[in-house]
């Protein structure tokens, strides 16, 4: 497998400004889910050092619930098994986040290719897990989820979005009104807070004003998959049509989805896409490979 890790992250955070003086900032940085991972709080001490504990437990919890990279996490053994019992509620409201998802992008998110990625990042035919993708065949019980035949999910395309949104909750649950939760993708806390847009390509090409809202961005040139990009259509085999989707709404979780799928729609579906997603969606930022970019407004 070649892998091209991206700038976009780096250049992200650099083009973030803090307007905190050091004694009212206080951050952390670390690994969440294989990827790179910042809080930044405003506030005293008191208030910031209990706060951040707590989000650090959350992200566990979160990891402990839908990382690739751990054997024993929830996400993991329902690939294994093919079924998962008792599933935590919150395992069970993402994945009723991605059928919403799914339907709002006419099927461009669907997290059944993650045995499509497993073929093409091995090298082996990728026919049979071509088949295998459908969401229509996953199954969410109140009592057990359970997978089609052949199937595996991948949360990668949403799941930092949904725990930059629990890290966020949690803050604001212990009194905190000013933080900036990276988790790949952004979500504020009070504001403003500025977060650059960045394309593997080009860098930053413009900047964004959050304040108490989310952003997510995603580039499918930033990794590459054999002869292909990271990020991968589950309709067909046709490649994506811009080179960065950024996309803000009021939730971490549902930009992150749909910056995902909308790297392979067409202008002309962002219009209906945001007007049944509104108003939890509030715009779409699409970068061509030239450069161009456009953007969409309710």
């Amino acid at each position: 497998m070649s892998v091209r890790l991206t700038r976009r992250r780096f250049l992200a955070i650099s083009a973030c400004a803090v307007a905190a003086s050091p004694a009212q900032a206080a951050s952390w940085q670390g690994i969440v889910m294989g990827a790179d991972a910042r809080i930044t709080l405003r506030g005293n001490p008191a208030e910031t050092e209990p706060a951040l504990r707590a989000a650090l437990q959350q992200l566990r919890r979160i990891e402990a619930l839908f990382s690739l990279y751990r054997a024993d996490s929830a996400l993991s053994r329902l690939n294994r098994d093919g079924v998962l019992e008792r599933p935590d509620a919150d395992f069970t409201a993402l994945l009723r986040l991605c059928s919403q998802v799914h339907t709002l992008t006419g099927g461009r998110f669907d997290p059944t290719v993650q045995p499509l990625w497993q073929a093409l990042a091995s090298g082996t035919d990728p026919a049979p897990a071509r088949a295998a993708i459908g969401w229509d065949r996953v199954v969410i019980g109140p009592r057990a989820i359970r997978l089609g035949r052949g199937q595996a999910l991948t949360l990668n395309g949403i799941a930092q979005g949904f725990a930059a949104d629990a890290v966020r909750d949690t803050l604001a649950q212990h009194g905190l009104t000013q933080a900036l939760v990276d988790m790949g993708e952004f979500a504020a806390l009070g504001g403003p807070w500025r977060v650059g847009v960045g394309d593997p390509d080009l860098g930053v090409v413009l900047t964004r004003a959050l304040s108490g809202n989310a952003v997510a961005t995603s580039s499918p040139g930033a990794m590459a998959l054999g002869p292909a990009g990271h990020i991968l259509n589950p309709l067909d085999a046709a490649p994506p049509q811009w080179s960065t989707i950024s996309v803000e709404a009021d939730r971490a979780a549902l930009a992150d989805g749909l910056s995902t799928a909308l790297c392979f729609a067409d202008r002309s579906a962002f219009a209906d896409i945001l007007r049944r997603a509104r108003p939890a969606a509030t715009r779409i930022t699409a970068i061509a490979p030239n450069g161009d970019i456009v953007t969409e407004l309710p």
